[in-house]
């Protein structure tokens, strides 16, 4: 099995939507996820978390990342087909206007 990390984009305006989210609405949002979550079954390794606060790192130094990145997931799959099967259904999806998911294959280092 191959393994693939799934990456949740969402606007800034999304993410302080959930960030700012009482717990009661935060159970409730996570429902459907963890309906997605029983149907992935052994596919999905690591339910991840929600990300912020992301920082950009280069050699001239730092700065805050512009990126919308909001959260991650692992998945295992015999394909990236397989694998983006998986998350044709997913509730990030629906969430607010502009969502998007990308995921990308794990490659395995030579001698590790």
């Amino acid at each position: 099995m191959k393994k693939f990390i799934v990456i949740y984009h969402a606007s800034e305006d999304s993410a302080q939507k959930m960030a700012s989210a009482s717990p009661e609405e935060m159970k409730k949002g996570m429902e459907p996820w963890m309906e997605w979550a029983k149907k992935c079954g052994s596919g999905l390794v690591d339910m991840g978390t929600p990300l912020a606060n992301g920082q950009k790192v280069t050699k001239k130094g730092t700065s805050l990342s512009d990126k919308d990145v909001v959260g991650y997931s692992v998945l295992q799959a015999n394909s990236m087909e397989e694998a983006v099967k998986m998350l044709k259904e997913h509730p990030h999806l629906d969430w607010t206007d502009g969502c998007e998911i990308e995921v990308h294959e794990s490659m395995s280092l030579p001698g590790m």
